[in-house]
């Protein structure tokens, strides 16, 4: 029987064919498929901003984060909020799905072959029976924490450096 402490609700989302989640008390809000207006001389993470209830939010791209390509549909952009950092932002993706209930116990910890940018912006995955499930962390997706991790570097091309650490 599972404790109802152990259950945490997790906010669906997709970037391509990957499945990742999100606890649904860190989402404030779902603004579904918006066009971003484009930053100029933004690091490739940065989707560009949107206007949400009157403040002016920066969107980051879930897709450079991962190394992805650019998707040529338009993007799905959840709300964000850090309690602690009081920052509020958007995360821009392929497809938000539904609320999945998951006990915490399940939570798998990355394995040690993960890159370290997946280490650093991913918690775990739950094994659902669609395929694995990828916990996301916001407080790690906040646009100025990115910025500070020296992870998510900008290519001269433009686009978010994919490669894996070389030693």
């Amino acid at each position: 029987m599972q404790d109802e402490s152990d259950a945490v609700s997790l906010c669906s989302l997709f970037a391509g064919s990957e499945s990742f989640g999100i606890d649904t008390r860190k989402i404030r809000e779902v603004l579904g498929k918006r066009e971003l207006q484009r930053v100029p001389m933004a690091p490739a993470y940065i989707g560009g901003v949107v206007p949400y209830r009157g403040e002016v939010l920066t969107a980051v791209n879930f897709r450079a984060l991962l190394g992805m390509g650019e998707n040529s549909a338009v993007s799905c952009v959840l709300v964000l909020e850090d309690d602690e950092g009081g920052e509020r932002f958007g995360l821009a993706v392929d497809e938000v799905g539904g609320v999945v209930t998951v006990n915490r116990r399940m939570l798998e910890e990355n394995p040690c072959t993960l890159e370290a940018r997946g280490k650093w912006l991913f918690d775990g995955a739950y094994k659902m029976q669609t395929g694995l499930m990828v916990q996301l962390d916001p407080k790690r997706l906040r646009p100025s924490r990115l910025a500070e991790t020296g992870l998510f570097k900008q290519c001269v091309t433009g686009a978010t450096d994919a490669s894996t650490d070389r030693r």
